[in-house]
């Protein structure tokens, strides 16, 4: 009865548009009420408190103004260029660029809507000017915007690590080899789509221009390198290298890029304080709600019901699939993360399950939840950027999305292209 409670008006008040924040809270209450738990509400609000309260959690406001002080001071136009100055003139260049371009702005801004955004409105106008077709050119934009939160460092995954008590450098080594994999195979569906088209490039490779784009994005490339080599070589924690990258951000933007005034950045710091506030909002509910979850051994539950359907690793991960991409598909990034991330980890360690292998598997779903609709940020992006409809650009969206979803179950059936990177480090550290 008491979980029928819980779920059942979760279930409810989300479908009828409550914000998530109060749609996680108020479950909690509504089962303390009726004595579904042997708690209070005092020990509810603590639980509120530290759910927003953690230090480590002061990582994801500094990343995100830090990418968004980059992308303002001019950095996308640089590795755009950089991007452009590396592929050449293959066939869909302009398509490989919009990936490799989604990569290398994902390891400054760390959100997916930002890196649709920024390499959007430059990529996409430049897309349609070529001949590509504009649908094809927002669904691609649409879904390598995805890379923005799986090429580290990534918010989602300060979140994942944060929940489940996980390394947050470990867990941005991790993302690495999945997010060129990814790369790479979203790259192969453009070349041979862009090839049946006759979307030739336009720009043969020449070392000078490559070298001299590297030389004007240098500060942006440097960012993530110190960003991880610090968080590695034991200089500081994550959540001093996000302080690091905001205080290195401010100067490049101000003393070299010269790109800044007074006001604009007073906006930026207002806008990611409304987006932090919201997230904090989500975050700290979120909490209670797993700590409900304990009180009712709803955990356990789940995990039993799981070993009596399968105990094979393959059969298990299948079943994670599909529960990740309806959860993606109705709920949010961060609650999505902090509410089902325990409970499908406890599912998954049953069967072998490495906590940091899921941690990318569950971004890499979550990834893809952002053009898969109705909760899908990158398509309303997409839509905003080309006033073209969402329908439309989902269709064109479609070989991109099977490349996703391919990148997907390759990373979670070979474990090793995640784990890899961090167990080499760890074993040279030790």
């Amino acid at each position: 009865m008491h979980v029928a409670i819980l779920f059942g008006s979760l279930a409810i008040l989300m479908m009828i548009g409550v914000p998530i924040g109060l749609c996680l809270i108020i479950p909690c209450m509504l089962v303390i009420l009726s004595g579904g738990v042997s708690t209070s509400m005092a020990s509810i609000l603590q639980c509120l408190y530290s759910g927003a309260g953690s230090f480590t959690m002061l990582a994801i406001p500094f990343f995100m103004i830090s990418g968004t002080i980059m992308d303002v001071g001019g950095l996308s136009k640089r590795l755009v260029r950089l991007a452009n100055s590396i592929v050449g003139n293959v066939t869909g260049s302009l398509g490989m660029v919009t990936v490799l371009a989604c990569m290398f702005f994902g390891a400054v801004s760390g959100s997916a809507p930002a890196t649709c955004a920024a390499i959007g409105a430059i990529m996409i106008p430049e897309m349609i000017r070529a001949g590509y077709n504009k649908y094809y050119a927002a669904g691609l934009v649409a879904c390598a915007g995805g890379l923005g939160i799986i090429v580290p460092p990534s918010y989602p995954m300060v979140i994942y690590a944060v929940t489940n008590n996980e390394s947050i450098g470990d867990l941005f080594m991790a993302g690495f080899i999945p997010a060129l994999l990814i790369g790479v195979i979203l790259m192969l569906f453009n070349y041979f789509i862009s090839k049946k088209n006759g979307w030739k490039g336009t720009q043969k490779f020449s070392m000078k221009e490559f070298l001299s784009a590297l030389w004007d994005a240098k500060w942006a490339i440097l960012m993530p390198v110190i960003i991880l080599g610090g968080i590695y070589s034991g200089i500081f924690t994550a959540t001093e290298a996000a302080v690091v990258a905001t205080v290195y951000g401010l100067f490049v933007g101000c003393f070299i890029y010269k790109a800044f005034t007074l006001k604009s950045l007073w906006k930026i710091f207002a806008d990611n304080m409304t987006f932090n506030g919201g997230l904090m909002l989500t975050v700290a509910p979120a909490t209670a709600l797993g700590t409900v979850f304990a009180y009712m051994n709803v955990t356990t539950a789940i995990s039993e019901f799981f070993a009596s359907i399968s105990t094979n690793y393959y059969v298990i991960m299948s079943i994670i699939y599909v529960i990740l991409f309806i959860i993606g598909m109705f709920i949010q990034t961060t609650p999505a993360i902090v509410i089902f991330s325990p409970v499908l980890l406890a599912v998954g360690a049953q069967v072998g399950l490495n906590p940091l292998h899921f941690g990318i598997v569950m971004v890499v779903a979550l990834a893809i939840a952002f053009v898969t609709p109705p909760v899908a940020a990158n398509l309303f992006v997409a839509s905003s950027l080309t006033g073209l409809s969402m329908d439309k650009i989902v269709k064109a969206a479609l070989p991109f999305l099977l490349g996703l979803i391919i990148s997907l179950v390759i990373i979670g059936f070979v474990p090793e292209i995640s784990t890899f990177l961090p167990d080499l480090l760890n074993s040279l550290k030790a």
